[in-house]
């Protein structure tokens, strides 16, 4: 069976059609075949939206859009945590009491700094 829209300014051609249900009255729009009544608003919706791919900014632009702004700036660096804002984050925490989290303050304070220290 063919599914398509119907209703106001939208004649169907289909066995089955998606038809507006009136806001106010409840009544749905006529058509000859089987009908599943929307709401109003999402019938609205679908019949003046053409692009509905569930993501509308997917996929690449095409070779001739312009972009107004700019691509996003790329780290020049690996990411390195800060080793001060990592110990003042756990030191807020009541948890910090806790031995194994106090073991692990702790060592990233006293650790020397190296090459494998993710702090370096």
């Amino acid at each position: 069976k063919d599914l398509d829209l119907a209703g106001p300014g939208r004649p169907a051609n289909a066995d089955l059609a998606l038809v507006p249900r009136h806001p106010r009255t409840g009544e749905t729009w006529p058509h000859a075949g089987g009908t599943v009544p929307l709401a109003a608003e999402v019938w609205a919706y679908l019949a003046r939206h053409h692009d509905r791919r569930p993501v509308p900014g997917a996929g690449r632009l095409p070779d001739d859009a312009r972009r107004d702004d700019p691509p996003p700036l790329l780290p020049s660096t690996r990411f390195r945590p800060d080793r001060r804002v990592f110990l003042q984050t756990l030191a807020r925490l009541p948890e910090v009491r806790e031995p194994w989290l106090r073991a692990i303050h702790d060592r990233v304070r006293n650790r020397a700094h190296d090459r494998t220290d993710p702090f370096w």
